[in-house]
């Protein structure tokens, strides 16, 4: 799995010079993804979607594979500061893989499926954990099979509706709770007053 071992190299010389941070390592797990998946487009840094702008899209024949999310080496991915926006991709995009360059968590559905870290930090560097780079290379393969779910049941299309519903109403009471409101945002406000009042 030489292709594993040269992206933790290239990882690992990054890393410790001590001025890498989250972005400085982008172009090397794209590099790694679009070798690992041939016939992939993986896009670092895609345009926002309704959920926001996970850090990564992989396409094949125009169609959304999986979204993959990416933070910075050496900060737990379990810290309370991802949460609200992990939570976010987990209840919006049905494959999506959440990693610090070195672990990868994979969900589906916004369930967890399985996780696999590549490397451990020991004395300021990398060291590689070989025995798992097999299996990686088998778990992306697998992601990137993804293609979109078909519904065929009523209740399916429920769970995902109340989802969707769920998330579009979170985005909504952020904007409305912004300090910062313009005038549009007090529209928006009255508006959905006056919604609530016709609804009841």
């Amino acid at each position: 799995m030489d292709k594993v071992q040269n992206y933790l190299s290239k990882i690992n010389q990054r890393y410790k010079t001590g001025i890498s941070r989250e972005h400085s390592y982008r172009g090397d797990l794209q590099a790694l993804l679009e070798t690992l998946l041939p016939g992939v487009l993986v896009t670092n840094e895609p345009a926002h979607i309704a959920c926001g702008a996970p850090d990564y899209i992989l396409i094949k024949a125009h169609i959304p594979l999986g979204y993959i999310e990416a933070k910075d080496i050496g900060k737990s991915l379990d810290n309370k500061d991802y949460k609200e926006q992990f939570d976010r991709y987990k209840n919006s995009l049905d494959n999506l893989i959440i990693t610090d360059y070195l672990e990868f968590r994979f969900f589906w559905d916004g369930l967890p499926i399985t996780s696999i870290r590549l490397a451990d930090i020991k004395g300021g560097q990398l060291q590689p954990k070989p025995e798992q780079f097999k299996h990686f290379t088998d778990l992306m393969t697998d992601f990137a099979a993804h293609r979109g779910q078909t519904i065929k049941s009523p209740s399916k299309l429920a769970n995902m509706m109340a989802g969707k519903a769920k998330l579009l109403a979170n985005i909504i009471e952020t904007a409305l709770s912004n300090d910062q409101q313009q005038e549009a945002d007090n529209t928006l406000r009255d508006q959905m007053d006056a919604f609530i009042h016709t609804a009841a």
